[in-house]
């Protein structure tokens, strides 16, 4: 029998796992989708596959998902490399360029949905697909967007019932920081490259930020011996006032924060403010998202300069995060009405009758005839309010027999008294 590919998983109802109950995933959609558009935010839907060069160019040609070979890659019959979907921004910044959407009224504040591709090993909390809802503001380069960004994001959390979260806020810097920051970095850990892990001896030359954000313990020992000095202490004075602005801000509205100096984030298009959201009953995998400032995403791809910033919310980790915290998800809705129909004749009643009713009214109908006994069990494991039977008596009077599961209560109508008795 041949099964799901290692890394993804199917989503449904009565699935053994919290994450993948459909009507979490719903639910976690529905309340982001709900926050942003209050919010002003419009929706977009963008390919789940692009052009290669999109992702090479948007990612980095340092980021673990090129140097790592994270990404899905095809071939067209036009032999184009096409490649799905390994982050949703740069397509979204695409999309931006692509549809002048520079011409509309700034920013434009865009989200979205959907799968997410990456290869890696697959374990809890990450999947070679998996899903995130993502907000991206373009046009502005005001503080003043990441502080709101921010905020919107923890307002999805709070919506949805979650309370034992960390903001964790950093900057990445300017460029310009980030080269002299790669460059203390380098000369630090040179003398020291045959104590650190094999990937991080191989990104000490080519990106030695990201050995900051190092899972392994030998690594993590070495720049704590060396004491490292943060990223935030080699900012330049527009990066640094940047930074405290943000901070402003989000003290202006509310928002609880932690100014974390080791933070980096793991796409090289990011500048200045860097931040994620932790959930601290999860275990090591802490995150249920995060976000940043993407000022030169849009000139990586071709496009004008056009600065932007936003975020992606992890849905399978927030599901783990409400299933931790004991949050009911609301439960989908139980049919009013169950049409049971008791011989052959009667399905085709049964299914007419319930197009009349539909619009207005919740009908479930059985498709195969059974006996009343059979069809009473069907209505309750739906949790049907009521359950109708149509057979041949009912046929020959013109009526329904109507039940009303919780009393028992039993009686006979006619079909044209249905609209109303459930309209009250």
């Amino acid at each position: 029998m041949l099964r799901a590919v290692p890394g993804s998983n199917d989503i449904f109802p009565q699935a053994k796992e919290y994450p993948f109950r459909e009507p979490v995933f719903r639910h976690i959609v529905r309340t982001a989708e709900e926050v942003l558009r209050n919010a002003g935010a419009q929706m977009i839907h963008t390919p789940i596959f692009e052009q290669l060069e999109v992702f090479q160019r948007g990612v980095g040609l340092t980021s673990d998902i090129v140097v790592k070979k994270e990404m899905f890659v095809l071939e067209d019959r036009g032999g184009r490399l096409l490649a799905l979907r390994p982050e949703p921004t740069a397509a979204v910044v695409r999309a931006y360029n692509e549809h002048g959407m520079k011409v509309w009224p700034q920013p434009v504040r865009l989200f979205t949905w959907g799968p997410i591709f990456r290869g890696e090993r697959p374990q809890k909390g990450r999947y070679r697909q998996f899903h995130q809802v993502d907000y991206e503001a373009l046009g502005l380069a005001d503080p003043l967007l990441d502080a709101e960004a921010i905020a919107l994001m923890v307002r999805i959390y709070r919506t949805l019932g979650l309370r034992n979260l960390e903001v964790r806020l950093g900057s990445v810097g300017d460029p310009e920081d980030r080269a002299r920051y790669n460059q203390y970095l380098r000369g630090l850990l040179m003398p020291h490259a045959d104590r650190l892990s094999e990937e991080s001896r191989a990104r000490l030359e080519a990106n030695p930020m990201r050995i900051l954000d190092s899972k392994s313990e030998q690594d993590q020992a070495v720049l704590a011996e060396l004491g490292v000095r943060p990223m935030l202490e080699f900012l330049g004075e527009e990066a640094q006032a940047f930074h405290e602005q943000v901070c402003r801000y989000l003290e202006r509205l509310g928002v609880a924060y932690t100014v974390d100096p080791s933070l980096v984030r793991g796409l090289d298009y990011y500048v200045r403010t860097a931040w994620e959201v932790h959930h601290m009953a999860i275990g090591a995998k802490s995150a249920l998202g995060g976000g940043g400032r993407y000022d030169g995403l849009s000139e990586m791809l071709g496009g004008p300069r056009v600065p932007g910033v936003g975020f992606g919310i992890g849905i399978e980790r927030v599901a783990i995060a409400l299933e931790q915290e004991g949050v009911v998800v609301p439960p989908d809705p139980s049919p009013t009405l169950y049409l049971a129909p008791l011989d052959e004749p009667a399905k085709i009643e049964a299914l007419a009758l319930a197009e009349q009713l539909r619009p207005r009214v919740y009908v479930e109908i059985g498709y195969t005839p059974k006996s009343p006994r059979k069809a009473l069990e069907d209505a309750l494991r739906k949790g049907a309010q009521y359950v109708g039977f149509l057979g041949e008596a009912e046929r020959a009077r013109g009526v329904i027999t109507l039940k009303h599961l919780q009393s028992g209560e039993q009686r006979e109508v006619e079909p044209f008294q249905l609209h109303s008795l459930f309209e009250e």
